[in-house]
């Protein structure tokens, strides 16, 4: 059964930082284009920062360049989203989602192009 499940999230001040995780079961995770979202009420969802498996090259949405970053840990077939710095705007529920490997960075910050979702995660930024 093909599953991705995100952790991580919670409460964290402004300037603070997290890192959330997306475990994949059912299948090996670092042979598809992987995705971060994110959706915040009354928005719709949007791309954060995806990694294309065909050529290894990522993608990040202007509002968190040099403050986000993805790695990913093959052997525990998982993939982490590292904030820093984080604004109340980066209030959101988090989701991790996998394409095909075809889709390469010019196409992987949309989200119709993945099939796989987990179910997200809660990041709240607050003093």
């Amino acid at each position: 059964q093909v599953q991705l499940v995100e952790s991580g999230g919670g409460l964290v001040q402004p300037g603070g930082s997290l890192r959330l995780s997306c475990a994949a079961s059912g299948f090996t995770l670092n042979y598809y284009t992987i995705g971060w979202f994110r959706q915040a009420p009354g928005k719709e969802r949007e791309g954060v920062l995806c990694i294309s498996s065909s050529d290894d090259t990522t993608a990040y949405a202007d509002s968190v360049k040099d403050r986000f970053t993805i790695s990913s840990d093959n052997a525990k077939n998982t993939v982490y989203l590292h904030m820093n710095n984080l604004k109340p705007e980066d209030t959101a529920v988090y989701y991790c989602a996998t394409a095909p490997p075809a889709y390469g960075s010019s196409w992987c910050l949309i989200a119709g192009v993945y099939d796989y979702w987990g179910q997200g995660t809660q990041v709240t930024v607050s003093s």
